[in-house]
């Protein structure tokens, strides 16, 4: 099932409620699908309405991306304009999404990995009206991304849930543990973990983050 008339292709798994149900919405990473997180969604509590979205950027041969990271001699970089239109592509996904679907616009989860992290980071930084919860795995916070003017917004509505692989091979954990920190100093609730893992999910990751979850919903 998935509502055409949205601005991004979706797939959904509907709630046990049939009204004014938790909306939680998941994007994948650099390079993935819809399909990706999604495999997570029978482990979630019945009661959420969840949609996994697919970037609107495809990539050759397969998968897709928020926006470009462009690998050179100094490391790689991401395309910060395409960060930002992908975000405002998603803040308009989920306005028109909590019209169309059966959810209630007050309590919206977004479960990111990697890519999808920045991104969830990037749109609840900058429109933190739209979410209450963010489930932040194995990314960072892109600064250039978000509005300057963090320090002058009202956040006190946000939780978000950090969680890295300390042996993380893809994005350091140095980067993610300056998550916390930053989140701390604009008043936002967070947490943060680490699990011995690469880029990638433990499960004892996902029990936490399930139980967090739970709490929250």
């Amino acid at each position: 099932m998935s509502n055409t008339s949205l601005p991004l292709y979706h797939i959904v798994r509907e709630s046990s409620l049939n009204e004014n149900a938790p909306l939680l919405i998941m994007c994948h990473g650099y390079g993935s699908d819809e399909n990706d997180l999604f495999s997570f969604s029978n482990e979630l509590p019945e009661e959420l309405f969840i949609i996994s979205v697919r970037a609107p950027y495809p990539m050759q041969p397969f998968g897709n991306a928020w926006y470009a990271i462009n690998f050179d001699d100094s490391g790689k970089w991401s395309d910060d304009e395409e960060v930002k239109t992908s975000r405002d592509l998603l803040k308009t996904f989920i306005d028109e999404a909590c019209k169309i679907y059966p959810v209630n616009k007050h309590n919206v989860t977004l479960l990111g990995f990697s890519q999808g992290t920045i991104l969830s980071l990037s749109l609840a930084l900058t429109y933190p009206e739209t979410l209450k919860n963010i489930i932040a795995l194995s990314g960072y916070i892109n600064h250039g991304s978000h509005p300057t003017d963090v320090s002058d917004k009202e956040y006190s509505n946000l939780d978000i849930y950090v969680s890295h692989g300390s042996v993380d091979q893809v994005i350091p954990v140095d980067w993610a543990r300056k998550t916390a920190p930053f989140l701390s100093e604009l008043g936002i609730k967070n947490s943060y973990s680490e699990f011995p893992v690469g880029h990638g999910v433990a499960p004892q990751n996902f029990y936490e983050l399930k139980d967090w979850l739970k709490k929250r919903i």
